[in-house]
């Protein structure tokens, strides 16, 4: 199967006669009628029903004939992404719920002002969920916590994100994981690197925290903490940026874990036109 032939299939499709289609892709009928014989032997299946010399789609034909348009219509959208002087064309980025929310939205703005012909997209979740997104193509980069050392992803450091443990207001000092042992905390499901930040906090105290509540959004678990339900651990920028962080108290992690930065990833060897433009931005 060819290009080649699913636009001749196309043509016999919509004119439903071969000297028709012939004219119209610019072919003699003995070479259409053979690479379409040769389409239908390669599928298995009969696309056309011959009768009264017309040719009509086969039930099969017509759930082929759909995704022939969508393939040559994205063969057609990605001659001009990669032809045109300007960059245009889908960019799907990934992000932290906190990158989003804080560090990232006028640099979206700013982006969608200069290049208005590419189409943005955004999606946000825990480190872990963006970084299978790039893997497996569905994400052209994402922001994460970093650095992930993986031999197919490349990457750049953005941002560095103080990081604050979130309590009651009139919580007693923090000051190790062993003067919260068994506290309930909240935090995203396990593939998130902050949690995972948090507990290893507790371990190096020898502690554990107590029930892990998994949340959706950083204002949910800060409810938690203002109504006196347990601990979170989240960016100083995050808290900040929330409307009722006056009404808890923070305590700063220990020196050596206190900070840590989010990348920009994206597969090796796989910057597109659109996604070079963007960290052009962020350079």
């Amino acid at each position: 199967m060819d290009l080649t032939q699913l636009e001749m299939f196309n043509a016999v499709a919509e004119t439903g006669s071969i000297s028709a289609a012939a004219q119209q892709v610019h072919r003699v009928p003995s070479n259409l009628t053979t690479r379409i014989k040769q389409l239908e032997a390669d599928l298995g299946v009969a696309l056309f029903i011959r009768e009264n010399q017309r040719l009509k789609l086969s039930p099969s034909g017509h759930s082929f004939l759909a995704y022939s348009k969508r393939i040559l219509a994205l063969v057609d959208e990605a001659r001009m992404v990669v032809s045109g002087d300007e960059p245009q064309g889908p960019l799907a980025l990934g992000s932290l719920e906190s990158t989003a929310a804080v560090r990232i939205p006028g640099l979206l703005a700013t982006f969608n002002q200069r290049y208005p012909k590419i189409h943005l997209s955004l999606a946000t979740g825990p480190s872990g969920d963006q970084i299978d997104g790039v893997l497996e193509g569905r994400l052209s980069a994402a922001f994460v916590d970093g650095p992930v050392l993986h031999p197919s992803l490349e990457g750049v450091a953005v941002y560095r994100e103080e990081m604050t443990i979130v309590a009651p207001a009139d919580h007693p000092p923090i000051h190790s994981g062993a003067d919260v042992n068994g506290a309930s905390i909240y935090a995203f499901r396990a593939n998130c690197s902050y949690r995972r930040h948090f507990e290893s906090w507790f371990h190096e105290s020898q502690a554990m925290p107590g029930k892990i509540h998994e949340m959706e959004s950083y204002h949910g678990m800060l409810a938690c903490v203002i109504a006196g339900a347990g601990l979170a651990l989240m960016p100083k920028s995050m808290l900040e940026s929330m409307p009722g962080s006056h009404q808890v108290s923070t305590w700063p992690l220990p020196e050596e874990k206190r900070y840590l930065d989010t990348w920009l990833l994206w597969r090796r060897d796989a910057k597109t036109r659109q996604l070079e433009a963007f960290i052009s931005l962020l350079e």
